[in-house]
C-alpha cells in the first residue's frame, strides 16, 4: 500500500468554506487553472490523502480544518462548459486539459491557525506556504509538518 501524502489546499472562505465543507460532506475541487498545481491532483494526490483546508483572501488567512481526498483525479467538467467562469476553449473532452479530485470533509479546527502564527513555529520553517512567493492553491505538505499543524490545532493527525 502507497504512504499517505499530504496537501494543503487553499480557498477563499466567501467561495467555499470549511463550513460549506462540513455542511456538504464532500466536494469536487474545479476550477484550478495552474499547470503545478494541476499535475500534483492529476499525478500525486491519492485516495486517502490527508488535506488541510486554508482559508485565503480573509484576514487573517489561515488554516481552518482538515479534509481527505475522497475521488483520484478525473477531468475537471468546467472547462467543457461554456457558460462556467473555468471554461477553457482549448481543453478538447478527448484531450482534457485540466483535472480535479474529490475531498471529503474531516474537522474543523477550534481556532484558526493563522499564517502569522504559523511563521513563527521554527519546525515550519521549510513548509511551502511559508515560502516568499508560494501562491500554489494546491502544496505538498510532509509528515512532519502535518502532525505539527495537527497538534497546534490540538487535534488527531490520523485520518
Amino acid at each position: 500500500m502507497a504512504k499517505r501524502q499530504y496537501w494543503l489546499m487553499k480557498s477563499e472562505p466567501d467561495v467555499y468554506s470549511i463550513d460549506d465543507l462540513e455542511r456538504d460532506g464532500s466536494t469536487y475541487w474545479d476550477g484550478v487553472r495552474n499547470y503545478q498545481a494541476r499535475n500534483l491532483m492529476r499525478d500525486k494526490m491519492r485516495l486517502g490523502d490527508g488535506v488541510l483546508y486554508y482559508h485565503s483572501n480573509a484576514t487573517p488567512p489561515g488554516i481552518v480544518g482538515l479534509a481527505k481526498v475522497s475521488k483520484e483525479s478525473y477531468p475537471d467538467p468546467t472547462q467543457f462548459d461554456p457558460k462556467n467562469k473555468y471554461y477553457d476553449p482549448k481543453s478538447k473532452e478527448d484531450d482534457p486539459r485540466w483535472y480535479l479530485v474529490d475531498i471529503e470533509y474531516h474537522a474543523t479546527f477550534p481556532e484558526m491557525l493563522s499564517l502569522g502564527f504559523l511563521r513563527e513555529q521554527e519546525s515550519l520553517e521549510g513548509m511551502a506556504l511559508l515560502r516568499k512567493g508560494q501562491r500554489l492553491s494546491v502544496q505538498p505538505v510532509s509528515a512532519s509538518e502535518w502532525r505539527t499543524v495537527c497538534k497546534l490545532a490540538g487535534v488527531s493527525s490520523k485520518l
